[in-house]
């Protein structure tokens, strides 16, 4: 990976543009997000290897789950922060966002799953809040009828 400012694009794109060819490219902005230049046969194989690996875990998943939560949790560490009962629910969202994600190219739902995940994970990490999230909600958000906590 080779990284420019985006600016190198308009400027000069006999720098950037040969780049391509054993590198993918950075073009880094000051105000807005980066943008990644990659040839096309890169991409391809890389959503290709994506998709071969959701497909199979997904397989692995469903014949045995235990083993597919052991395959994520080496990678998704804060797994175990999550309750049990939650931990299957977690690696069958994850795992049906990644695939939907390998077969259309679109993997900013696998992202956004992924962040939700680890949110919560993180909320029951620490002890009072899971105290809180272990017990019955009565619906008032924390607050008392008179706005008072």
């Amino acid at each position: 990976m080779k990284a420019f400012p985006f600016s190198a694009l308009a400027r000069d794109r006999n720098e950037v543009f040969p780049e391509l060819d054993v590198a993918d490219v950075l073009l880094e902005r000051r105000d807005a997000e980066n943008v990644w230049l990659v040839r096309d046969e890169r991409y391809q194989a890389a959503r290709a290897a994506l998709l071969t690996l959701a497909r199979s875990m997904t397989i692995v998943a469903r014949s045995n789950r235990a083993l597919a939560e052991e395959a994520l949790a080496e990678d998704l560490p804060w797994l175990i922060w999550l309750p049990e009962h939650e931990r299957p629910q977690c690696v069958r969202e994850l795992l049906a966002h990644l695939l939907a994600g390998a077969d259309t190219g679109e993997l900013l739902p696998y992202a956004r799953a992924r962040r939700s995940w680890t949110s919560t994970a993180l909320a029951w990490s620490d002890p009072e809040i899971a105290r809180d999230l272990a017990n019955p909600f009565d619906g008032s958000g924390g607050q008392s009828v008179d706005g008072a906590e």
